[in-house]
């Protein structure tokens, strides 16, 4: 390398590698953007300026804005779905989520209340939507009727989103402590009392 040549960032990382490095790059300044506190100033230039990168290699991997978002939203869902899938407990899943959701609020205004905001995003939701109730339906064994099963968990997963939203937006004045047994007792009430 001769005096005035800088190494660059990608030598010596094989291309496949580079373009999901790349990718995750665009995906993480995707979900700051779309979940900031003012609301989604997401435009591919802006992706590209808080990722670092060219807007060359936000094509490598996305074919427009709407497909972008799309894949920022399905990342944060699939991540809180491994979250919760992977909880042992009800506790342990409402602090996985609170994490998740709470402790990194951009993530958690990107899974609920984005899709308020950016029309693309509508059906995503209403796509994952059944997917999260899915998940609780099965976790509430106590409950054999799968009828009420299916209404304890469409109603839990409505309270839970209202309240977390409520926490995200400065709607709530609690700890996140008290956030926290909120939530675990309204799922343990609701699962044996059903």
């Amino acid at each position: 390398m001769t005096s005035g040549q800088r190494r660059s960032q990608w030598s010596g990382v094989p291309l496949r590698d580079r373009q999901a490095l790349r990718r995750d790059k665009l995906v993480a300044a995707g979900v700051a953007l779309l979940g900031g506190a003012t609301g989604p100033a997401l435009t591919v230039r802006a992706v590209c300026k808080e990722a670092g990168l060219t807007e060359r290699y936000f094509y490598e991997s996305f074919s427009d804005r709407d497909e972008f978002v799309r894949a920022v939203y399905d990342d944060v869902c699939s991540t809180a779905m491994s979250a919760l899938t992977s909880s042992t407990t009800p506790r342990d899943a409402v602090e996985r989520f609170v994490t998740l959701m709470v402790d990194d609020p951009a993530r958690g205004r990107v899974l609920l209340i984005a899709p308020e905001r950016e029309p693309v995003l509508a059906r995503s939701g209403a796509e994952w939507m059944p997917t999260f109730i899915d998940l609780l339906q099965h976790k509430l064994t106590r409950i054999t009727d799968p009828g009420v099963q299916a209404m304890v968990a469409t109603g839990l997963v409505g309270a839970l989103t209202a309240l977390f939203t409520a926490y995200l937006n400065g709607r709530l004045a609690t700890t996140r402590e008290q956030f926290i047994d909120y939530c675990v007792d309204m799922l343990l009430s609701r699962a044996s009392t059903a």
